[in-house]
């Protein structure tokens, strides 16, 4: 387990990885807090908190583990995004926001580390069958949205970790700094 809101933890992590292994071929960043209020009711420690995991600690991670691609030449970054980056759901600022400068941050990361053969991808994730999104979103909120779907359903994780599995394979060696929504047509 690791705790990203501890950055001595993401450090000592990032260290035991990279000590027992000599080649990392792929990263996913696949971490993240969800918080629902209205903008004017999310505290700063609130916004801190979620800025640390989502993009904060994941940035660092990234910066530690990507020493070893660039070493070897190689490899796949794959970070998680959300659609609610592009649609700035209602109640969700600093949620979104996160989401938004992880993507932004990896666009520049694919312009960074292309010369060393290193991908970076993001992947955004629309309604998917999770806690997460059971946990956080009301069923009529749930419905409502499917009706905007055009495949009219909610994914499954299968179908997220499938584009995982492409952008991490050789399938995908000339994509990078592109953002795949998996959404149903969202």
């Amino acid at each position: 387990e690791l705790d990203l809101n501890n950055e001595e933890g993401v450090l000592k992590t990032a260290t035991s990885i990279l000590s027992e292994y000599k080649k990392i071929d792929v990263l996913v960043n696949n971490a993240g807090i969800i918080h629902t209020a209205p903008f004017q009711m999310t505290s700063k420690k609130r916004l801190k908190e979620i800025f640390e995991v989502n993009f904060f600690s994941q940035c660092l991670f990234t910066q530690l583990i990507s020493k070893s691609m660039i070493k070897n030449k190689s490899g796949s970054i794959i970070n998680m995004s959300s659609i609610s980056a592009y649609y700035g759901n209602e109640g969700r600022a600093a949620y979104s926001s996160s989401k938004a400068a992880l993507e932004t941050y990896s666009k520049t990361m694919s312009r960074e580390l292309g010369k060393f053969n290193v991908r970076v991808n993001i992947i955004s994730p629309g309604l998917i069958n999770t806690d997460m999104l059971k946990n956080n979103t009301s069923e009529n909120i749930i419905a409502d949205m499917t009706k905007k779907i055009s495949l009219g359903k909610i994914g499954e994780p299968d179908q997220i970790a499938n584009i995982v599995l492409f952008l991490a394979s050789d399938l995908s060696n000339y994509i990078t700094g592109q953002n795949l929504k998996v959404d149903g047509g969202m």
